[in-house]
């Protein structure tokens, strides 16, 4: 109430004195009783209305409302909205998946030319409830808006966003072209202009989007660092990682990237032998190999924080023009063996608080988070840092994997009963299109 007062007080304007004393005095006593009561009146019916906002309405609702007006009061306010939608105070990392028809149904994966192992619909997959889910952040009063192809073009206008790391970030890169690719006005289609030269490979690819100016790139770069080995080959017994150096394709383009996504951890946690120069620093799961067993955490810290420190160094750094992206993991979810054709057949999502999260996948996750707040702190705003949080929605996702329909028809005549199953990455379209949708938030907001 002492609020409205002052408010009012300062908005009345003094009547300027009359040349009758006796007559100013009457009529000002009046005007300023009128306006006292008005005032007080005028308070009691928003105190009033603020009450009934108070008790009668859901807290998302309340949250609208009065965060922008605490803020205020505390000096706080931005005029980026905090609204649904607005991008500015909506933590996606928490939340669950709610049925939603249609909502993935965005476009044909095989018009857009991703691998075929993750077009499940073209290989036969039966159901299709996977593509009716998106995810509902936990925080009050705060929606994830679906993709707005228009709305990524026009923030990248003129810049490469660039994806590296291992197949998680090819899976994600063809899913943003594929988005884009899909929204309207027809100017919007991707053209490739780069692959490897064996069609079956997707090492590196490059998409341009004429119409704005946009280049986009995924470069294969599982360990971030250079490595060698098992990461080439499958059949040989671990991989080779060489810390003190990052890979050299997306390391030697790295000045050219305006935004990076760097999506990194899957082959940490597999056999590899640690190197600094020549020298040995450990090895994890290779107990035969007479070197000190490290883990994965070491390593993975240090690749993650190399390849921040390239990506906050350069011209295009300086300049205050790159955002760079630390995406959390992905885990699998393979329930049985890799040749089982049910390890992950569930068909729909689990709620919230019925899946644990995996260990070794919180800890990649609190690492990256970590680095990012490091970095942050040594760069001092010249290069934006955000953290894609995707691990807890895509932990919650285990029907979204092809599984067995990486195959054409798998489960046809003649098919082998065993046979390689994908627990890991997403269909397309599919849940890792919800990543785009948040990479889009993190883009656009303050």
């Amino acid at each position: 109430m002492g609020a409205c007062q002052t408010l009012h007080s300062h908005s009345q304007k003094p009547t300027p004195p009359s040349t009758s004393t006796s007559s100013s005095t009457s009529t000002n006593t009046g005007y300023f009783l009128r306006k006292t009561i008005g005032a007080w009146l005028a308070c009691g019916f928003l105190s009033l209305a603020l009450l009934h906002l108070l008790c009668c309405f859901p807290g998302g609702t309340k949250h609208v409302v009065f965060s922008p007006l605490l803020q205020y009061f505390n000096g706080t306010y931005s005029s980026v909205s905090s609204v649904p939608g607005g991008g500015q105070s909506c933590d996606y990392s928490e939340g669950q998946w709610v049925w939603a028809p249609g909502h993935a149904r965005r476009y044909n994966a095989t018009a857009c030319d991703v691998k075929e192992s993750e077009d499940c619909v073209r290989n036969g997959r039966p159901d299709t409830g996977y593509l009716d889910w998106r995810w509902q952040p936990a925080a009050a009063g705060c929606e994830l808006p679906a993709f707005d192809a228009a709305a990524f073009l026009a923030a990248v206008r003129g810049k490469h966003v660039a994806f590296v790391g291992d197949s998680m970030a090819r899976n994600q890169a063809e899913s943003l072209v594929c988005l884009l690719g899909a929204g309207s006005p027809a100017a919007f289609r991707p053209r490739l202009v780069y692959r490897d030269e064996d069609p079956g490979v997707f090492q590196f690819r490059r998409w341009a989007f004429p119409s704005h100016g946009v280049t986009v790139s995924v470069y294969w770069a599982p360990f971030l660092a250079r490595a060698t080995g098992r990461v080439d080959d499958y059949h040989l017994r671990y991989s080779s990682v060489f810390l003190d150096t990052l890979a050299e394709r997306w390391s030697a383009e790295a000045d050219t990237m305006d935004v990076a996504v760097v999506s990194a951890g899957h082959w940490f946690l597999k056999w590899a032998m640690f190197y600094n120069g020549s020298e040995v620093l450990g090895v994890h799961m290779l107990p035969e190999s007479n070197h000190t067993e490290i883990g994965f955490v070491t390593p993975f810290r240090e690749a993650i924080r190399r390849s921040v420190e390239r990506l906050t160094g350069g011209a295009n750094a300086r300049a205050g023009r790159r955002t760079v992206v630390l995406a959390t993991i992905s885990p699998s979810h393979f329930e049985k063996a890799w040749d089982d054709p049910t390890t992950c057949a569930r068909r729909e999502p689990y709620r919230d608080g019925e899946k644990e999260l995996d260990g070794e996948a919180a800890e990649l996750r609190r690492v990256v988070k970590e680095e990012a707040s490091a970095a942050a702190a040594r760069n001092g705003g010249a290069v934006k840092i955000e953290v894609l949080d995707v691990t807890k929605l895509a932990t919650m996702r285990p029907d979204g994997h092809p599984g067995a329909y990486m195959h054409r028809d798998p489960f046809g005549p003649g098919k082998p009963e065993k046979m390689l199953n994908d627990c890991l990455h997403s269909c397309l379209p599919g849940p890792v299109d919800t990543f785009n949708e948040i990479l889009l938030q993190l883009l656009t907001k303050r």
